[in-house]
């Protein structure tokens, strides 16, 4: 099925440039993957994404299950033919948006048992139909359910999840193992997730353990969730330093993008986060200068791009003032236009983490882009 991952060249940090190669393209690593939640990146089309030069995205399997479905979706062709979706795509297990719902939920060791924050209806998740969902959605790669705690921990509490978490690894990749013997093929990569909320040797348990399920790939969860920056990095470092070398490293749900080189420099490959696009939508754009809060009545005569040193359509025909004027009007094409040049200043800035890479100039990259964020929003 055309799965393969290599490591091209690497950084005094640490840091990795790649190739991860699905059925559906070859996407340059380091990577940064748009959130598209309900098949769908808010605010663009596929046509956009592609111009973006966005190679993989990530779906969400909660929202897909509720609506519309996944066996609708099979029905339809998959995923990739429902959303008309070229590129590569990711579907996470939907076990953070339920462990999100505190009071819809109950947990046990067989799964968890939830109430559709839709209609009510009652549902059960467990490991092997989180997996059958995804086999029947047809991602490229698919998460197996973790356990989400919240963060800070007690110590109890984060043995307990990691060790529902192994357990519940153990049962995915059963299924998913047993369903490609039956199909006579392996129609995607399942990774595994390391937990261990914020202590180090969690951490590492958690990885040595999903080690000996041997997954193609493994995902670092349950981070980027209101902890300090530096314990992120920290317990990213304490997991890539027990990872197979020649497997992709996946960072769930972080970063903002100043901290998106330090996570590289920590041997991750892969990272997602809902940040650009929701930013977008509340009037906060990235720029080479840091953020620009373009609401403020500074720019309402400002005929300067969003950002001078940026080559996306956006900035290349409209201005700043135009696009306050379009969010002071509660115009739909200011969320379009700023969702499309925040994830260019993502993707661009992705782009410039592998140039540095190649050059062994990762360090002072991360350290310049820290120091364009560190004085606020203009």
């Amino acid at each position: 099925m055309n799965f393969s991952f290599e490591v091209v060249q690497t950084d005094p940090t640490g840091a990795r440039r790649g190739r991860l190669s699905t059925p559906h393209g070859v996407i340059e690593t380091p990577v940064f993957m748009p959130v598209g939640t309900a098949a769908t990146v808010k605010g663009l089309t596929q046509e956009a994404l592609e111009q973006l030069g966005a190679g993989i995205i990530l779906a969400n399997t909660y929202h897909l299950y509720l609506r519309p479905g996944h066996e609708l979706i099979r029905k339809l062709g998959g995923l990739h033919a429902f959303m008309s979706w070229r590129g590569a795509i990711l579907t996470d297990s939907g076990g953070y948006q339920v462990f999100s719902l505190a009071d819809l939920r109950k947990i046990s060791d067989d799964g968890v048992r939830f109430r559709s924050h839709l209609d009510g209806s009652e549902h059960l998740l467990t490991p092997e139909k989180a997996a059958e969902i995804q086999l029947a959605l047809g991602p490229d790669i698919a998460m197996v359910l973790d356990e989400c705690i919240e963060t800070p921990a007690p110590r109890e509490v984060a043995e307990a999840a990691l060790k529902r978490t192994t357990a519940w690894a153990r049962r995915a990749r059963k299924y998913f193992l047993d369903a490609a013997q039956r199909n006579g093929e392996q129609p995607q990569w399942q990774f595994g997730i390391v937990q261990g909320a914020t202590f180090p040797d969690l951490r590492r348990e958690s990885a040595r353990q999903l080690l000996e399920l041997d997954f193609p790939g493994y995902a670092v969860g349950g981070l980027a969730v209101g902890e300090p920056h530096e314990l992120t990095c920290e317990m990213s470092e304490q997991v890539t330093a027990l990872l197979p070398k020649k497997r992709p490293r996946y960072l769930m749900g972080a970063g903002r993008p100043e901290q998106l080189a330090d996570y590289v420099a920590r041997g991750i490959d892969m990272m997602d986060c809902v940040l650009p696009t929701r930013a977008a939508r509340h009037a906060c754009l990235y720029t080479s200068e840091g953020r620009v809060l373009i609401k403020n009545a500074r720019y309402a005569e400002d005929q300067r791009p969003v950002d001078a040193n940026c080559s996306c359509s956006v900035c290349r025909r409209y201005s700043r003032a135009y696009l306050r004027h379009l969010f002071a009007a509660g115009e739909i094409t200011a969320a379009i236009l700023a969702t499309h040049h925040n994830v260019h200043f993502y993707l661009d800035t992705m782009r410039q983490i592998r140039e540095a890479i190649t050059f062994g100039h990762l360090e002072k990259f991360a350290s310049e882009l820290c120091a364009r964020y560190s004085a606020g929003p203009a």
